[in-house]
């Protein structure tokens, strides 16, 4: 069974960082992408980072841009995205979801051909 695991979210203070993770399980990171994603209240799900194992290739879109960075360990089939300067605008509950082993990080951020989500991680910035 195709599952996403995310975890890692907390409370952190503004400026302050966090890394989340996100296990797969019933299928290799390798031939996969992952992205990431958030969500909050009162606002439509946004494309965040992205990532292609099979040739490494990564996305960000502007807001996170050189902020937050992609990652993953495929011995531990897991995927990470670290998080800093976090800004109080940065709260959500945040999402990793899977797409196929070509599928383009740029479309994968924008929402399209994701297969499978996680079960999501709040990420509260606050003093």
């Amino acid at each position: 069974q195709v599952q996403l695991a995310d975890s890692g979210g907390g409370l952190v203070q503004p400026g302050g960082s966090l890394r989340l993770s996100c296990t797969a399980s019933g299928f290799s990171l390798h031939y996969s992408a992952i992205g990431w994603f958030r969500q909050a209240p009162g606002k439509e799900r946004e494309g965040l980072s992205c990532i292609r194992f099979s040739d490494g290739s990564t996305y960000s879109t502007d807001s996170v841009k050189g902020r937050f960075t992609i990652s993953g360990d495929n011995a531990k089939n897991t995927a990470y995205l670290q998080m800093n300067s976090l800004k109080p605008e940065d709260t959500a509950i945040y999402y990793c979801a899977k797409g196929g082993p070509f599928t383009p990080v740029q479309d994968m951020c924008a929402l399209l051909r994701v297969s499978t989500w996680g079960q999501g991680t709040q990420v509260t910035v606050s003093s």
